[in-house]
């Protein structure tokens, strides 16, 4: 479509087009970038990074965005200059600001665009918005932001430039939040905390397990989920591990998107834990970072 738009626009005398064709080719950069970073982010975890890779896909988000928000603020400045020259300058100022603005000019600057122009327009923006309906379809089902920040990117031209900059804002939004590992929405945790219940029917005296608490983060398409479970003090570990394991297949095989289970178990019988009890407290007083002692560099006795 970029060709197609730059070739017309040019051969019909449409600035308008000439613009839409640099827009089209910024949308075959976000294309190749989102599937550059699904794939990436698809890779199984590894030792140096334990959680996967799910982060790539939300740094493919912000770059789409970022991609989206540059290209519009370099058609608008050229917008700009043209309508300056048009309300501001004499002709020949105005024609020779114009070239520069486009980047192009021929003989045919100072007549009127064609109207063939209007029916390749029309053309194209059918077809972006079947790519944004066909691609937003994928979003919802896998919770990808990069691939529902690229569909808004296909639908950018039928948009208007409002709505088109609150869209974009809130899906550079939410990959900043994901970036910033924040937690899982309700919907999800309801979700997990459903199959949890039904595991229990696969695990011997299920009936006292008892979920307390679930949270997790998003990384990508993938959930990293944290489930805090009691159990009846006398259990042993033997018995914890397999209702871990029953635990983890549930949730994996019925949850969308769930690529790590880990379950930490509780006596029933205690108190419920308050939430975020393993984080240790911070302290920034130079008393929590105190200067080591003389004598514990490599076991010398600095009295000797």
């Amino acid at each position: 479509m970029a060709v197609a738009k730059g070739i017309g626009g040019y051969a019909f005398n449409s600035q308008a087009m000439v613009a839409d064709a640099v827009h089209s080719a910024t949308d075959l950069a976000s294309d190749v970038l989102t599937l550059a970073t699904i794939s990436w982010s698809l890779k199984p975890p590894t030792h140096k990074f334990p959680t996967g890779f799910g982060k790539i896909e939300s740094l493919g988000s912000l770059g789409v965005s970022s991609m989206l928000l540059f290209g519009g603020l370099w058609m608008g400045y050229g917008s700009l200059l043209t309508l300056y020259g048009q309300f501001f300058l004499d002709p020949a100022a105005a024609a020779e600001l114009a070239s520069h603005a486009h980047g192009h000019g021929h003989d045919h600057d100072a007549s009127l665009p064609s109207l063939h122009a209007a029916w390749l327009a029309a053309g194209t923006v059918a077809i972006k918005e079947w790519l944004y309906h066909a691609t937003m379809k994928v979003a919802r089902e896998r919770k990808s932001s990069v691939l529902a920040s690229n569909a808004i990117h296909h639908r950018v031209d039928s948009l208007t430039g409002i709505v088109t900059l609150a869209l974009v804002l809130r899906t550079t939004l939410d990959a900043l939040f994901e970036l910033a590992d924040r937690g899982i929405d309700d919907e999800v945790k309801s979700s997990i905390r459903k199959q949890v219940q039904k595991s229990m029917v696969d695990i011997s005296e299920g009936h006292t397990i008892e979920p307390r608490d679930i949270s997790g983060i998003k990384s990508g398409q993938n959930y990293l989920v944290d489930l805090e479970v009691a159990v009846p003090g006398s259990w042993t570990i033997e018995a914890m591990k397999g209702a871990e394991d029953t635990i983890r297949t549930r949730v994996g095989g019925k949850v969308r998107g769930v690529r790590k289970v880990r379950v930490r178990f509780v006596p029933k019988e205690a108190a419920i834990t308050p939430n975020f009890d393993e984080f240790i407290a911070g302290d920034v007083s130079p008393r929590s970072s105190p200067e080591p002692e003389a004598d514990d560099h490599n076991g010398h006795d600095k009295s000797k």
